[in-house]
């Protein structure tokens, strides 16, 4: 459980950085001191020198400025890793040092440390790496390329209706670029939106409210129809909708499964 817990806290920690740190080097270094005193405290000095791996390769493999050049296979391996921990590796007995003086319950019962940094971890992943990764998938994808050429080519009708005019006019009206669409403008909203329906999703699933949890995901879609149905002839728009929303709830039911196994295994 504190393996997952440390290697999602770091992953989600330095892609926390990227995104909102001024000067990534000095959140780097914060990063580091938490997880050092973290580890130092718990007595999980092997899962703090693990993060530190798993959190330097994360930054190479996924970059944030550029398509990932490795996909979302990074992901998948992390989260085999993760699932690994938390499944075959026995639970802790003591927490070294914080283990003695800490307390934490909850509705539903004490939350030991180990737990805790999973569920922190857990959630700073799910807040800015979940984005990196449905972009990767949406990037293996290709579903935000630019309209298919043939959108662009005249069709019959067109060439019937261009007949007598000089090729000079016709081949500017071909040339028109308000057709090309590029699936990154799309969807705006997705960045903010995508971390909130993961916490929502992570939270609804624990708390065993998959009536409410049903609710929210058909809302986003009767939401997003009108939006989606625009692309209808080529289905890039439903393409990206499906493929951007089922790896994002994968991620959050992937996070909560880690989370309710770590309490109740």
């Amino acid at each position: 459980m504190i393996l997952a817990g440390f290697l999602l806290l770091a992953v989600g920690a330095v892609d926390l950085v990227r995104q909102f740190a001024a000067r990534r080097w000095i959140g780097y270094l914060v990063v580091a001191v938490l997880l050092l005193v973290l580890g130092s405290v718990g007595d999980a000095l092997l899962p703090m020198l693990a993060a530190f791996v798993v959190g330097a390769l994360w930054v190479w493999c996924m970059p944030d400025d550029r398509p990932s050049p490795a996909g979302f296979w990074p992901a998948v391996l992390l989260g085999i890793v993760g699932v690994g921990a938390v499944v075959t590796l026995p639970e802790r007995s003591g927490a070294g040092l914080i283990g003695e003086v800490w307390r934490l319950d909850s509705p539903v019962g004490a939350i030991s440390f180990d737990l805790a940094v999973l569920v922190v971890g857990a959630a700073a992943f799910l807040l800015e790496s979940a984005n990196l990764v449905v972009r990767a998938a949406l990037d293996g994808e290709h579903t935000w390329r630019p309209v298919e050429r043939r959108e662009l080519e005249p069709t019959p009708a067109d060439a019937e209706r261009a007949d007598g005019e000089s090729s000079a006019s016709a081949s500017a009206s071909a040339s028109e670029p308000t057709a090309a669409i590029d699936r990154r403008s799309a969807f705006q909203g997705g960045r903010l939106i995508g971390p909130l329906e993961r916490i929502l999703v992570l939270m609804l699933t624990l708390a065993a409210a998959y009536p409410l949890l049903a609710a929210m995901l058909a809302a986003k879609g009767i939401v997003r129809f009108p939006e989606i149905s625009r692309g209808r002839e080529t289905g890039a728009r439903a393409e990206y909708f499906l493929v951007g929303s089922l790896v994002s709830w994968v991620i959050a039911l992937g996070a909560a499964f880690l989370v309710w196994w770590s309490a109740n295994g």
